[in-house]
């Protein structure tokens, strides 16, 4: 017999004993047939081996020729803690190790008398057990492990049951040998088929790739191929920024986020999961085990959304890291090392693809900016600039030019104050040019003469479908500013609404398109004028102080033409020689009453008034004497000046002169009305107004 059992469960002896023997062997051999996995095969082959050997544990021990270990793998015992599923042995110095060896059975009738295996020994003696048997299963391919019956009865196992116990193994070992090739062949079928799903993503990412260039549907299509083979509820693309030395979080796929983390937010380098990936190249999993290593307060964001693990890899294109892609899901440990490898392969089709975008956008901006300049200068081109060059040798214009060359080199902002018509965008173009900008654009903006709507999307542009009517992407003027000088003039009328995001742009040097989310850097140079007193402004509380004083920097007062005669002589020619090349015709010479006039006058509109005044008369003059209707002054002059009757006087006399010189004669080609420019009817009315009669 083979130890000690209950009388119910002795077979017979002698040829008793062999019927029952066989019976068992042919049960067994049913559990083969019937089961393929493992513990379900040895929890049958125990039920079934109870009925003809003694034993109160049954293990199967593989064998690892990879790692020349012996791996404890199925246990049926109704011992409270013998081994651990999976426990490791060497080779040597253990019972198993000696049978896979010699590929002989073990019987250890009582393990107080075996001096040999101490460690093993004294795990089966703490479990109390007192003897057991150890057999080889082997097939005529390979050595698969040791088949293993211990009993807490001594003698317990007879080497006389020994060719019973071998048939036994025989079997199992084929069974065990069947159950691992279905096993690995099922392994080697799952990972076919992950390879299978995993290759066909990577397909589709990479058609999605080549049909994609904007980054937040890119990135949207990503994650909906990643889905198929890798669970997660988050998908984040980071790109590192120059300018703030951070990854910006350009796109962002997150549905059941609570808004803690959004796009366009800065990730630190230092202090960040996706930071150390950036620095490092190097993939990452994130979870619990190393949350606490990331002390940014974006990292606590990410936390308190709930997410409960990680996997970041790097975006590297050209060995350049252009910043990190990131998926994370709401349950922990949802990330396998499979993934991330799958991951690195998706980041390098996604970091050509990005790059492409980015310059894809890069080269579309510069379009649409290119675009924007052009109209822009068309527009500069049809307009008449108040001045062409600074005309003037008064004292009171020295300073001013004096205080351009001061600020110029400079890139502090400029308040220029003065009255209409003074020539303050000539004073602005002035600091341009004498500037480093010089080579780059100078971009202007009359603040007043755009309605309040929109004033916000003039400077700062828009995106398509930002507005009702915004049918197509309009960059700002300060976007076409960048790198050269903006000039605000009257500056005094932006809205009060919109000044804190013109604030913003002067101390930050950003600010987001209207629609977007996305921050705009540049590097622009502010020039602004004003004909209204801010300081009074903001006093009544019809402006921002702030602003105020950040515009305020380097202030430029302008004087009024009336407080600089001495350079209206020198405008007027300069103005009649301009328009007389705009027109075609020769002005050789201007009358010495008529510059006196000039100069005698008020100017209440300034240089824009004579420059108005020249260009009528050139167009009017017929001849080369300038023929100027200085009674058209008349109507303008404020009723304080002490000027209207010597104006009147000198109107007078240019009238009375050329009815002189034309014989009283008002109408036709040659009559008076033609020569000065006016209507027969009009002049009659002036002649009558003036009190001229031909007995004068």
């Amino acid at each position: 017999m083979l130890g000690e059992m209950d009388e119910a469960k002795k077979p017979a002896s002698g040829a008793d004993a062999a019927p029952e023997q066989y019976c068992a062997l042919l049960e067994v051999a049913e559990a083969i047939a019937a089961h393929r996995d493992l513990s379900a095969l040895f929890h049958d082959l125990a039920q079934r081996l109870h009925r003809v050997v003694s034993f109160d544990f049954l293990t199967l021990i593989l064998y690892e020729p990879a790692c020349s270990t012996l791996r404890l793998h199925i246990l049926e015992s109704s011992l409270p803690a013998l081994a651990e599923v999976g426990h490791e042995m060497p080779l040597s110095e253990t019972p198993a190790g000696l049978v896979l060896e010699t590929q002989q059975p073990l019987i250890v009738l009582d393990i107080d008398r075996e001096n040999r295996f101490p460690d093993s020994i004294r795990l089966l003696r703490e479990n109390g057990v007192k003897s057991f048997c150890a057999l080889p299963l082997t097939t005529a391919h390979r050595r698969v492990g040791v088949l293993g019956f211990g009993s807490v009865k001594l003698d317990a196992y007879r080497a006389e049951n020994l060719d019973f116990l071998r048939r036994v193994a025989a079997q199992v070992a084929l069974a065990v040998d069947n159950a691992l090739n279905f096993q690995n062949a099922q392994s080697y079928q799952q990972q076919l088929s992950r390879e299978r799903d995993r290759l066909r993503v990577l397909l589709e990412v990479t058609n999605t790739l080549v049909a994609n260039l904007d980054l937040r549907e890119l990135l949207k299509a990503i994650a909906t191929c990643l889905e198929q083979v890798m669970h997660h509820e988050y998908t984040g693309l980071s790109l590192f920024d120059p300018a703030s030395n951070h990854l910006r979080l350009h796109a962002l796929d997150f549905p059941q986020g609570k808004g803690l983390v959004q796009e366009e937010m800065l990730l630190p380098l230092e202090g960040t999961a996706a930071g150390e990936v950036f620095r490092t190249r190097q993939p990452l999993l994130v979870g619990p085990a190393n949350y606490g290593r990331f002390q940014a307060d974006i990292a606590r964001r990410f936390v308190e959304e709930g997410l409960m693990s990680a996997c970041i890899v790097p975006l590297i294109s050209s060995n350049r890291a252009l910043g990190t892609l990131s998926l994370a899901s709401l349950r922990e440990g949802a990330f396998m090392q499979e993934d991330v490898d799958l991951l690195v392969q998706v980041a390098n089709q996604v970091a050509i693809a990005v790059e492409n975008a980015l310059a894809y956008r890069e080269i579309a901006e510069l379009k649409n900016k290119l675009a924007e300049e052009k109209l822009y200068l068309e527009e500069e081109i049809r307009t008449d600039h108040n001045f062409e060059e600074i005309v003037g040798e008064s004292a009171a214009l020295k300073r001013v030019l004096s205080q351009v060359e001061t600020v110029a080199p400079t890139d502090s902002t400029v308040l220029i104050q003065g009255e209409t018509g003074t020539g303050k965008e000539l004073v602005a173009r002035a600091i341009h040019n004498l500037s480093r900008r010089r080579d780059h654009t100078f971009v202007k903006v009359n603040c007043a003469a755009i309605p309040t709507g929109l004033l916000e999307s003039e400077l700062f542009g828009h995106e398509r479908g930002a507005f009702t009517g915004a049918i197509s992407q309009k960059v700002g003027r300060f976007e076409l500013a960048h790198q050269g000088t903006l000039f605000l003039d009257e500056v005094g009328d932006i809205p009060l609404e919109l000044q804190p995001k013109l604030l913003r742009v002067l101390q930050e040097k950003e600010f987001e398109r209207l629609g977007s989310t996305r921050t705009i850097r540049i590097d622009v140079r502010v020039v602004a004028a004003t004909n209204r007193e801010l300081a009074k402004m903001v006093a009544e509380g019809e402006f921002r102080s702030d602003l105020y004083y950040r515009l305020n920097v380097l202030p430029i007062a302008v004087p009024p033409l009336r407080e600089r005669p001495e350079d209206i002589p020198l405008l007027v020619r300069y103005f009649a020689q301009k328009f007389a090349r705009r027109n075609d015709k020769l002005i050789e010479t201007i009358p010495t009453e008529d510059m006196e006039a000039l100069t005698r006058y008020h100017w209440p509109g300034n240089a824009r008034e004579l420059e108005n005044l020249i260009e009528r008369a050139v167009i009017l003059t017929r001849g080369p004497v300038l023929r100027i209707p200085i009674g058209d002054l008349g109507a303008n002059l404020e009723v304080s000046s002490p000027l209207p009757s010597t104006l009147e006087a000198a109107e007078r006399e240019h009238i009375l002169r050329t009815l002189r010189e034309t014989n009283w004669v008002i109408g036709g080609p040659g009559g008076a009305a033609a020569r000065l420019g006016l209507k027969r009817t009009t002049l009659q009315s002036r002649i009558k107004k003036l009190g001229i009669s031909r007995h004068v």
